[in-house]
Protein backbone atom coordinates (compact mmCIF):
# COMPACT_ATOMS: atom_id res chain seq x y z
CA UNK A 1 0.00 0.00 0.00
CA UNK A 2 2.89 2.35 0.33
CA UNK A 3 3.99 1.75 -2.81
CA UNK A 4 0.58 2.53 -4.53
CA UNK A 5 0.57 5.78 -2.08
CA UNK A 6 4.30 6.87 -3.07
CA UNK A 7 3.29 6.16 -6.84
CA UNK A 8 -0.40 8.21 -6.31
CA UNK A 9 2.19 10.76 -4.85
CA UNK A 10 4.46 11.08 -7.51
CA UNK A 11 1.93 10.91 -9.80
CA UNK A 12 0.29 14.12 -7.61
CA UNK A 13 3.01 15.86 -7.61
CA UNK A 14 4.33 15.42 -11.35
CA UNK A 15 0.38 16.98 -12.18
CA UNK A 16 1.04 19.72 -9.42
CA UNK A 17 4.64 20.77 -11.55
CA UNK A 18 3.20 20.97 -14.64
CA UNK A 19 0.44 23.19 -13.47
CA UNK A 20 2.82 25.15 -12.45
CA UNK A 21 4.34 25.20 -15.60
CA UNK A 22 1.53 26.20 -17.42
CA UNK A 23 1.15 29.88 -17.94
CA UNK A 24 -2.66 31.18 -17.36
CA UNK A 25 -4.56 31.87 -19.97
CA UNK A 26 -4.03 35.17 -21.95
CA UNK A 27 -7.27 37.04 -23.44
CA UNK A 28 -7.60 37.00 -27.36
CA UNK A 29 -5.66 39.53 -28.41
CA UNK A 30 -8.25 42.73 -29.41
CA UNK A 31 -8.13 43.66 -32.81
CA UNK A 32 -6.16 46.78 -34.15
CA UNK A 33 -8.12 49.51 -34.72
CA UNK A 34 -7.72 50.46 -38.14
CA UNK A 35 -5.60 52.93 -39.53
CA UNK A 36 -6.55 56.39 -40.57
CA UNK A 37 -7.55 56.49 -44.29
CA UNK A 38 -5.51 58.96 -46.00
CA UNK A 39 -7.35 62.22 -47.45
CA UNK A 40 -7.89 61.63 -50.68
CA UNK A 41 -5.51 62.62 -53.65
CA UNK A 42 -6.37 66.24 -54.98
CA UNK A 43 -7.77 66.02 -58.74
CA UNK A 44 -5.01 67.10 -60.76
CA UNK A 45 -6.05 70.33 -62.75
CA UNK A 46 -5.29 70.15 -66.52
CA UNK A 47 -2.16 71.77 -67.71
CA UNK A 48 -2.59 74.56 -69.84
CA UNK A 49 -1.67 73.75 -73.24
CA UNK A 50 1.18 74.25 -74.76
CA UNK A 51 2.12 77.93 -75.73
CA UNK A 52 3.34 76.64 -78.78
CA UNK A 53 0.74 75.29 -80.86
CA UNK A 54 2.62 72.90 -82.76
CA UNK A 55 2.29 70.82 -79.36
CA UNK A 56 -1.35 71.20 -79.09
CA UNK A 57 -3.64 67.91 -79.30
CA UNK A 58 -5.52 67.84 -83.37
CA UNK A 59 -9.39 68.90 -82.64
CA UNK A 60 -11.15 66.10 -82.44
CA UNK A 61 -12.85 65.23 -86.00
CA UNK A 62 -11.77 63.72 -89.38
CA UNK A 63 -11.71 65.45 -93.12
CA UNK A 64 -13.84 64.47 -95.69
CA UNK A 65 -14.31 65.91 -99.27
CA UNK A 66 -17.09 66.07 -102.06
CA UNK A 67 -17.26 68.07 -105.41
CA UNK A 68 -20.17 69.35 -105.63
CA UNK A 69 -21.96 71.83 -108.54
CA UNK A 70 -19.81 74.81 -107.41
CA UNK A 71 -16.51 73.23 -106.88
CA UNK A 72 -15.59 71.05 -104.26
CA UNK A 73 -15.22 71.42 -100.47
CA UNK A 74 -13.38 69.87 -97.65
CA UNK A 75 -15.18 69.44 -94.31
CA UNK A 76 -13.15 68.92 -90.71
CA UNK A 77 -15.31 67.72 -87.68
CA UNK A 78 -17.09 65.23 -85.82
CA UNK A 79 -19.55 63.01 -87.89
CA UNK A 80 -23.29 63.85 -87.08
CA UNK A 81 -22.29 67.55 -86.30
CA UNK A 82 -21.83 70.67 -88.14
CA UNK A 83 -18.76 70.93 -89.45
CA UNK A 84 -16.15 73.16 -87.15
CA UNK A 85 -14.06 73.99 -90.12
CA UNK A 86 -14.52 74.07 -94.63
CA UNK A 87 -12.82 75.17 -97.54
CA UNK A 88 -14.73 75.45 -100.21
CA UNK A 89 -13.37 75.75 -104.05
CA UNK A 90 -16.02 78.25 -105.73
CA UNK A 91 -14.95 78.25 -109.34
CA UNK A 92 -17.19 80.57 -110.44
CA UNK A 93 -16.30 82.79 -108.01
CA UNK A 94 -12.55 81.78 -108.23
CA UNK A 95 -12.31 81.97 -104.70
CA UNK A 96 -11.55 79.47 -101.79
CA UNK A 97 -13.86 80.16 -98.90
CA UNK A 98 -12.39 79.44 -95.44
CA UNK A 99 -15.02 78.88 -92.50
CA UNK A 100 -14.98 78.47 -88.82
CA UNK A 101 -18.48 77.39 -87.87
CA UNK A 102 -19.55 79.87 -84.17
CA UNK A 103 -19.70 83.59 -83.82
CA UNK A 104 -16.77 85.35 -83.98
CA UNK A 105 -18.03 89.17 -85.19
CA UNK A 106 -15.58 91.43 -86.69
CA UNK A 107 -12.60 89.48 -85.21
CA UNK A 108 -10.74 87.90 -87.91
CA UNK A 109 -9.00 84.73 -88.56
CA UNK A 110 -5.26 84.20 -87.92
CA UNK A 111 -4.31 81.06 -89.69
CA UNK A 112 -1.03 79.67 -88.11
CA UNK A 113 1.20 77.38 -89.79
CA UNK A 114 4.78 75.47 -90.12
CA UNK A 115 5.98 78.27 -92.27
CA UNK A 116 3.41 81.33 -91.82
CA UNK A 117 1.01 83.05 -89.64
CA UNK A 118 -1.28 85.24 -91.60
CA UNK A 119 -4.87 87.56 -89.65
CA UNK A 120 -7.37 87.59 -92.11
CA UNK A 121 -9.84 89.88 -91.86
CA UNK A 122 -13.78 87.95 -91.63
CA UNK A 123 -17.40 88.26 -92.55
CA UNK A 124 -20.32 86.22 -92.13
CA UNK A 125 -20.88 83.76 -94.58
CA UNK A 126 -24.13 84.26 -97.07
CA UNK A 127 -26.26 81.20 -97.24
CA UNK A 128 -24.39 79.62 -93.71
CA UNK A 129 -25.81 80.90 -91.22
CA UNK A 130 -23.53 80.05 -88.17
CA UNK A 131 -20.20 80.40 -89.77
CA UNK A 132 -17.88 83.05 -90.20
CA UNK A 133 -15.39 83.37 -92.97
CA UNK A 134 -12.59 84.42 -95.22
CA UNK A 135 -12.56 84.90 -98.88
CA UNK A 136 -8.46 83.71 -101.11
CA UNK A 137 -7.79 83.70 -104.27
CA UNK A 138 -6.44 80.17 -105.71
CA UNK A 139 -2.93 81.30 -106.43
CA UNK A 140 -2.93 82.73 -102.41
CA UNK A 141 0.25 81.20 -101.09
CA UNK A 142 -1.27 80.82 -97.37
CA UNK A 143 -3.44 77.55 -99.14
CA UNK A 144 -0.22 76.11 -99.58
CA UNK A 145 1.10 76.78 -96.31
CA UNK A 146 -1.78 75.18 -95.07
CA UNK A 147 -1.61 72.14 -96.66
CA UNK A 148 1.99 71.71 -96.11
CA UNK A 149 2.28 72.31 -92.82
CA UNK A 150 3.91 70.21 -90.57
CA UNK A 151 1.16 67.50 -88.89
CA UNK A 152 -1.28 70.68 -88.13
CA UNK A 153 -2.28 73.90 -88.69
CA UNK A 154 -4.38 76.42 -86.74
CA UNK A 155 -7.02 78.56 -86.79
CA UNK A 156 -7.97 80.92 -84.24
CA UNK A 157 -10.84 83.07 -84.04
CA UNK A 158 -11.75 84.69 -80.66
CA UNK A 159 -13.75 84.23 -78.45
CA UNK A 160 -13.64 80.67 -80.32
CA UNK A 161 -11.86 78.01 -79.16
CA UNK A 162 -8.31 77.62 -81.47
CA UNK A 163 -8.93 74.89 -83.87
CA UNK A 164 -5.65 72.77 -84.60
CA UNK A 165 -6.20 70.84 -87.55
CA UNK A 166 -3.88 67.81 -89.37
CA UNK A 167 -3.04 69.10 -92.51
CA UNK A 168 -4.52 65.80 -94.71
CA UNK A 169 -4.70 65.86 -98.45
CA UNK A 170 -8.24 66.82 -98.68
CA UNK A 171 -6.87 70.63 -98.59
CA UNK A 172 -4.71 70.46 -101.00
CA UNK A 173 -7.41 68.43 -103.30
CA UNK A 174 -9.80 71.71 -102.75
CA UNK A 175 -6.65 74.11 -103.41
CA UNK A 176 -6.29 72.46 -106.98
CA UNK A 177 -9.51 71.88 -107.93
CA UNK A 178 -9.79 75.63 -108.15
CA UNK A 179 -6.10 75.97 -109.66
CA UNK A 180 -7.48 73.82 -112.66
Amino acid sequence: MRHQFLAASSLLLGILALAACMRAPQPAPQPRPAPPRPAPAPIATPAPPSSDWRDWSITPGAWSYRADSRGSVALFGVANADPDFTLRCDKGANAVYLSRHGEARGTGFTIRTSTMTRALPTQGMAGAAGYVGAVLTPEDRLLDAIGYSRGRFVVEAPPLAALALPAWPEVLRVVEDCRN
